[in-house]
């Protein structure tokens, strides 16, 4: 038995190996074994009544026996499937991890919970022995026999208790080992992917004042664990940014995990988020990692993070806050350090006042934000990007790299570029791979761009896309500005339903102190031309 025990690799065969050998080899009426299970299935327990001090509570595991009436005692799933510490002789057991032998029982022993299952089965005796490794409880083996037990019974029932919980704990380390060895494989696997993905392009390249503020803020925020908002148009390099984030971190030896959250299936985000164990749901044929427990210690990438369900965010939001979560159809939190950095192309702002995205984890989201700059308001980086660019794919297809000439650069300046650098990407490379048909000396031609998208900018309109630098007493003006503009718009009415107040999205109270340090009132002049409009003009809301 001792043998058979130590060739098993799971502890349910280890324990049915046991209860089977004891029944059939060594005399046992009935030979069960009761697990510690943890507090956390509690909630699911059918008889709570049971348990007094709520101290651990026992699963049946494994179960075999000799009915004289022809009972199935395989079943793990009766009456006493749990046992909570401290009742009956099986809890007490499990309470105060000592052996219990009782020689002689009958229908009248106090602790028998079925005297008539004593009576028509002639059980005799009982042995129960706590099943302990390296001072840990790991749960109870007891033997219901038809004979009073012998004084060497308690005894060789130790050594087969002892023999089982190593089993146990061996095969729980090695179920472990597996479930890393998943994880890693897993982990393996999706880096291998990510790296196919990165192009040695990996850098961000220009001289802009705007990507050097970009460089400047990454810079600031890269050796904290702080969680960024990068907000930006589709093809401004949102991904890039985020990979500069995590290589100039303390986490750059790390896994940065992206999640493409517009690619994922409504009810599937909770899986590909925490993972899954299996049989959890239809289609979960094994256990699976969700991208939060791959990113452990590293840095996680929510791309995209505007289309995360509503329902979904609110656990989103726990785990940012908690660094917990449970797997789909798992009791056990798992806890995790990641970082995350959260990137859109969206007004998350916005949504929040359209209630399409959750205020607080908005908030969580927005520690620190950084917004990467449209093409179009950089145009002076279009060459760096196009020179750039041309180097790496003339490289990639082994093609002998052209000099860009002054109409050349000329056609990309004069583009809006409203794909923005992953638009003059794919130009650049649309480009070389029509060199591979041409003969030297070897043209590009990028008049096209004329015929496609916003087409060519006159120089005018070009340079109103440059973003112009405001002074304070500037920025103030178009504040007061605006202030009078819609007070004049809801004729001066400050709170309550229509105010300028609800309009702006502020609080009345602070809209009044605006008012007051802009020095803003309804002059007498105003007041009597919107009377005049509104007697001669019908009531607000008429048709005219």
């Amino acid at each position: 038995m001792l043998l058979a025990m130590s060739q098993q690799y799971s502890a349910e065969d280890v324990l049915n190996v046991l209860v089977n050998g004891l029944s059939e080899h060594c005399g046992a009426a009935l030979a069960r074994v009761w697990l510690v299970i943890p507090k956390s299935k509690c909630a699911a327990c059918r008889e709570p009544e049971m348990c007094a001090t709520r101290s651990g509570c026992l699963q049946l595991t494994a179960s075999a026996g000799r009915s004289l009436a022809g009972r199935n005692w395989s079943n793990i799933n009766g009456a006493f499937a749990r046992m909570p510490f401290g009742y009956g002789k099986i809890g007490h057991i499990a309470e105060t991890r000592q052996p219990v032998e009782e020689k002689k029982i009958d229908e009248h022993s106090h602790w028998i919970a079925k005297p008539e299952w004593i009576q028509s089965e002639r059980i005799r005796g009982l042995i129960g022995q706590p099943l302990l490794h390296q001072d840990q409880l790991l749960g109870v083996l007891a033997v219901f026999t038809r004979e009073s037990p012998s004084d060497n019974d308690l005894a060789w029932l130790r050594a087969f208790a002892d023999h089982a919980a190593i089993a146990i704990s061996n095969s729980r380390a090695f179920a472990e080992i597996q479930e890393l060895r998943r994880q890693l494989e897993t982990e393996n696997e999706y880096l291998r992917s990510a790296m196919k993905e990165v192009q040695s392009d990996g850098e961000i390249v220009g001289t802009s004042p705007a990507v050097q503020n970009l460089r400047s803020r990454i810079s600031l925020v890269a050796p904290t664990d702080a969680t960024v908002l990068i907000q930006g148009e589709s093809g401004t390099g949102k991904e890039l940014v985020a990979r500069a984030i995590h290589e100039q971190s303390r986490r750059a030896r790390q896994p940065m995990v992206t999640v493409n959250c517009a690619a994922i299936p409504r009810d599937l985000f909770e899986s590909e988020f925490f993972g899954h164990v299996k049989g959890s749901f239809s289609g979960a044929t094994q256990n699976r990692i969700g991208r939060f427990q791959l990113a452990d210690r590293g840095t996680l990438v929510l791309d995209e993070v505007g289309e995360i369900p509503l329902e979904m965010q609110g656990k989103l939001l726990r785990v940012l806050e908690q660094g917990t979560f449970e797997r789909v159809g798992d009791e056990r939190t798992t806890h995790v350090d990641v970082r995350v950095i959260a990137a859109t192309n969206r007004d998350l702002a916005n949504d929040v006042r359209d209630g399409r995205f959750r205020k607080d984890l908005f908030f969580r989201l927005n520690i620190f934000p950084i917004d990467v700059p449209p093409l179009a308001a950089r145009p002076e980086d279009a060459t760096v990007l196009a020179q750039h660019f041309l180097g790496l794919y003339c490289r990639k297809y082994r093609v002998k790299e052209p000099r860009l000439t002054r109409d050349q650069i000329e056609q990309l300046n004069a583009y809006s570029w409203p794909g923005n650098i992953r638009e003059l990407r794919n130009v650049i490379e649309r480009a070389v791979i029509t060199l591979l048909s041409q003969a030297s000396p070897q043209q590009m031609d990028f008049r096209h761009l004329s015929l496609q998208g916003s087409g060519l900018l006159p120089e005018r309109k070009r340079a109103a896309t440059a973003p112009r630098i405001l002074t304070e007493q500037e920025i103030r003006s178009l504040e007061r500005d605006n202030l009078i503009a819609v007070l004049k718009h809801t004729k001066w009415k400050v709170s309550g339903s229509g105010g300028a107040a609800e309009l702006l999205g502020v609080n009345p109270g602070t809209l009044a102190s605006r008012l007051r340090a802009f020095g803003i009132s309804r002059s007498h002049h105003e007041q009597t031309t919107d009377d005049s409009m509104g007697s001669e003009g019908g009531r607000p809301g008429h048709d005219e």
